[in-house]
């Protein structure tokens, strides 16, 4: 294992800072393991393509224009242009597309278009444009409005009122069709879908709504709307076909038959494209506990779709850091103390929690959605008839919350926006547990928690349910942040430590999380959008309990009542999984629109102006280590080496050149 090259930063372009995480305990693992994880890692990357094209319909062409011209233009490469085209094609790279991975909204090259026609020209006079299906003409007339017209496909997700959604948005999810065609198309299935959630005692008879729309794209031919689903043979399906041959690869490296068994019918939904073989999965991946190495491979997430249908391709391989993970076992055993003790209403109370599993993990590979830009805490199934059923499985990334932490150590950012020394302090000495502990209770058991009433869809709040659910999440882990039973558990030694997370959490919510906001735009990122609703209803509801203070011209936050803070959290908590469990749409609205939306444009100049001066990056993502095959002189595999001295251009050639599959 190369470890001789290893640092946590690596390197810093346009508003993003790369880092590098360690793979902690992997030279511990058996052969077998280690070979487990190379097939599942060569699986996850292979979806790297679907992920671009996804996110919009000319990614994978302008991806490719700008590779070429960064391996083939022979003019002057040290000249500002030159050196902006090739930070523009970094972006391209970490944002899976042309559209900021966080705000959805397009960037904009810092050079002209005469500048790059230029280029173009003078690639052509050695030679000829050699990329795959594009011709001078057609780059000149297609991408070039697409690359440089503000008005031009703008944005890659759009949540604003009173617009299609679907007509107004830039992602690849759907074309030819409304909004308002994509609804009825959608309420037509499920009518024509029986479900039979009856009574929870009898499993093997429960069948709930497919997660309806999540593996296709929705296209109007003929005059008539239909979907072109991914699958083996159909969209995406080269794509597919080499995901699903890692996969058999793995099966054979698996460390037992409940891993090979949950592989097998992941392929089988891969083949069929059919979203009750996904479920099938999705339940047996639920209940497996074996093994020491696990991965989530497919179409998960929608945030990346204006109407939460559409999954967005993503993969992580990770295995399990045993040291860690002694924490959230000890929460998720008390799953149902949690539930019982919650301050919402008992008719939204789960009356036994099933299957709550929760790790602490370390990721040893990144795709897709979660590359270069990860989570730091995954939690599925997302189906919210399997949770209520059959559970969900929890993770908490320790390595890459590890890299984070390193990251920002006297940067001088919590300087900056705290005014006082004993808040300084406290923040220092529990925030990274508190923060740690939080993400357990987010993944672990808050969006486990609670459930919807008889015959409420859990797509009834539409583009506003991914915001109300990370708050429902978020609430959940801010109210038991506070309570005795953590001091209890043995999880925190120290009766006052919640005090520093609820301190930066309301900080991040009013103030610091609009350094990700450009001038004059509001908040559009779901997550984003909860913690500003958290701390804005929590603000204005506060009288008095917490204050925004001018001092020496610097806005400051204050809280004087941690009691009626962590009181008002319970509150919300309350009202969000009413608005959840009944599926009030217009309340969903309400809340969002008023509170996690708008921004005071006084505070976020003064914000961004006094971030710029302490020069540092909002943004992280990370450069995954890299993996070889060690053999002996019979051809033998003798081992798996971990690389971590590969540089960001490197890696995102490498992938380019060896898992370009569309």
């Amino acid at each position: 294992m190369n470890d001789i090259c290893f640092k946590y930063v690596d390197q810093r372009f346009a508003d993003i800072q790369m880092l590098r995480y360690r793979l902690k305990g992997f030279e511990k693992l058996t052969l077998q393991q280690k070979k487990y994880i190379y097939c599942l890692s060569e699986a996850t990357l292979i979806g790297r393509d679907i992920i671009f094209d996804q996110n919009g319909k000319y990614n994978l062409r302008i991806r490719r224009l700008f590779e070429y011209i960064y391996r083939n233009y022979s003019g002057d490469r040290d000249c500002e242009n030159f050196q902006k085209l090739i930070e523009y094609l970094k972006r391209i790279w970490f944002s899976n597309g042309i559209y900021h991975h966080y705000s959805c909204d397009k960037f904009i090259p810092d050079f002209s278009e005469g500048y790059l026609k230029n280029i173009l020209l003078d690639i052509v006079k050695n030679g000829r444009i050699n990329i795959k299906n594009e011709t001078f003409e057609s780059i000149i007339e297609e991408l070039f409005p697409v690359i440089f017209n503000p008005k031009v496909l703008p944005k890659r997700v759009n949540l604003a009122v009173h617009q299609d959604l679907v007509l107004t948005s830039a992602c690849n999810f759907y074309e030819g069709v409304s909004q308002k065609e994509v609804d009825d198309f959608y309420e037509n299935k499920k009518k024509s879908f029986k479900s039979d959630l009856g009574i929870y005692g009898d499993i093997n008879s429960v069948k709930g709504q497919p997660s309806w729309g999540l593996n296709s794209k929705v296209v109007k031919k003929n005059g008539q709307v239909k979907e072109l689903v991914y699958k083996v043979g159909g969209l995406y399906g080269e794509a597919i076909e080499k995901i699903v041959f890692w996969l058999d690869k793995a099966k054979l490296e698996a460390e037992n038959d409940e891993q090979r068994k949950i592989i097998e019918k992941l392929i089988k939904f891969y083949n069929t494209g059919d979203l009750s073989d996904f479920d099938d999965y999705s339940i047996d991946w639920t209940l497996s506990k074996c093994g020491k190495i696990d991965f989530v491979n497919g179409f998960i997430e929608v945030y990346g779709d204006p109407m939460g249908l559409k999954g967005t391709w993503e993969g992580i391989v990770e295995f399990i850091d045993e040291e860690s993970t002694k924490r959230t076992h000890i929460i998720s055993s008390q799953a149902q103390w949690f539930e019982d003790n919650s301050p919402i209403d008992n008719r939204f109370k789960k009356k036994k929690v099933k299957g709550i599993s929760a790790n602490v993990i370390c990721a040893a590979m990144l795709g897709g959605e979660e590359y270069p830009a990860s989570a730091i805490g995954i939690n599925l199934p997302n189906a919210d008839w399997i949770r209520a059923v059959y559970g969900s499985k929890s993770v908490t990334i320790g390595n890459l919350t590890e890299a984070y932490n390193e990251a920002a150590k006297g940067n001088g950012f919590i300087e900056e926006f705290v005014d006082d020394y004993e808040t300084l302090s406290m923040i220092k000495q529990f925030d990274n547990i508190c923060d740690s502990l939080h993400t357990d209770l987010h993944e672990c058991l808050g969006h486990g928690s609670g459930q919807l009433l008889p015959g409420v869809n859990s797509d009834a709040l539409g583009a506003y349910g991914s915001t109300i659910e990370e708050a429902r999440a978020d609430l959940f882990g801010l109210y038991f942040m506070a309570d005795e039973k953590l001091i209890e558990l043995g999880v925190l030694d120290n009766r006052e430590a919640y005090k520093a997370h609820y301190y930066t959490y309301m900080l991040n919510g009013l103030m610091t999380q609009l350094i990700r906001i450009k001038p004059n735009q509001q908040i559009e990122e779901s997550h984003m959008r909860n913690r500003a609703l958290i701390a804005y209803w929590v603000y204005e509801n506060s009288c008095g309990a917490v204050e925004l203070r001018k001092k020496n011209d610097k806005t400051y936050l204050y809280i004087n009542d941690y009691n009626k803070l962590r009181s008002l959290f319970a509150e919300l908590l309350k009202e969000i999984q009413r608005i959840k469990s009944e599926g009030d749409y217009s309340a969903a609205r309400s809340l969002v629109e008023k509170y996690g939306v708008k921004v005071d444009a006084d505070l976020h100049d003064e914000v961004l102006k006094r971030y710029e001066k302490i020069n540092l990056a909002p943004y992280k993502g990370f450069i995954n280590p890299r993996f070889s095959v060690v053999r002996d002189e019979n051809g033998n595999v003798i081992d798996i080496d971990v690389d971590y001295s590969e540089g960001y251009e490197e890696q995102m050639f490498r992938y380019s050149d060896d898992y370009s599959t569309l």
